[in-house]
């Protein structure tokens, strides 16, 4: 089994291959480049260095969400583009799960953490006894201080994970005695997590088509919530 796997979903542009046995290879840049710009070059590389085609490759993952909206885009349209034309099915993964998935080995509470704005960030929580890791809360849009309040309860380590780590770290840590922030290489998306998580969802057979993948944004983009906040505005004034 061969998948190939995209993560666009925040700065960092990342493209891996993996097997069931391991990772052939993983390529990501975090610079003021778009998307756009970077990700299908990255692909065509990294295929070039490990002398496979893409027409080797089994099943196309991505990192479905949450995350910009626009890089959201561009990682599904990739994979939708390429598993289309060659007629092979797409695997989805939380970006929150995959980056929980970069720190397997830490004991106690995994809380991924993507800046959403607004004194928001996405979040979901895991809980990983070194056997297994479960899944605690959904993935949601939740503000800081509502974060703050649910990981007080927790008695055990806390490690925050993802782009919205060092902005959560910076106003938790006085209030967590137990707060950890992951280290550098590990705290951002990386394409190989996405694809360990697709190979136990292929596993599963958790497939989908390239018509049925669709970007999970978990809030409306900032467009149509200023639309809303408009209409309600005069709703209220007439």
């Amino acid at each position: 089994m061969k998948i190939l796997a995209i993560d666009t979903t925040a700065k960092t542009s990342s493209v891996s291959i993996v097997t069931e046995q391991k990772i052939l290879a993983e390529y990501s840049v975090n610079l003021n480049l778009t998307h756009s710009q970077t990700i299908m070059p990255m692909c065509q590389n990294l295929l070039s260095c490990c002398q496979i085609s893409l027409q080797d490759i089994d099943y196309f993952a991505v990192s479905s969400g949450p995350g910009s909206f626009t890089g959201l885009r561009i990682g599904l349209s990739a994979v939708k583009g390429m598993a289309y034309a060659l007629q092979k099915p797409c695997i989805a993964v939380s970006t929150l799960d995959a980056l929980a998935q970069n720190e397997p080995s830490f004991l106690g509470t995994i809380c991924a953490v993507m800046d959403a704005r607004c004194q928001q960030v996405y979040s979901a929580c895991y809980q990983n006894d070194g056997c297994q890791m479960q899944k605690q809360t959904a993935d949601r849009a939740i503000l800081l201080d509502e974060l703050l309040e649910e990981l007080k309860s927790l008695q055990q380590p806390i490690l925050l994970v993802g782009d919205g780590a060092e902005l959560c770290y910076t106003q938790f840590q006085s209030a967590l005695p137990n707060l950890f922030l992951s280290s550098e290489q590990n705290r951002f998306q990386r394409a190989s997590s996405v694809g360990l998580l697709a190979v136990k969802k292929a596993q599963q057979g958790e497939l989908l088509s390239a018509h049925e993948i669709i970007p999970q944004y978990l809030r409306l983009p900032q467009a149509e919530r200023e639309r809303l906040k408009k209409q309600t505005i005069e709703r209220t004034t007439i």
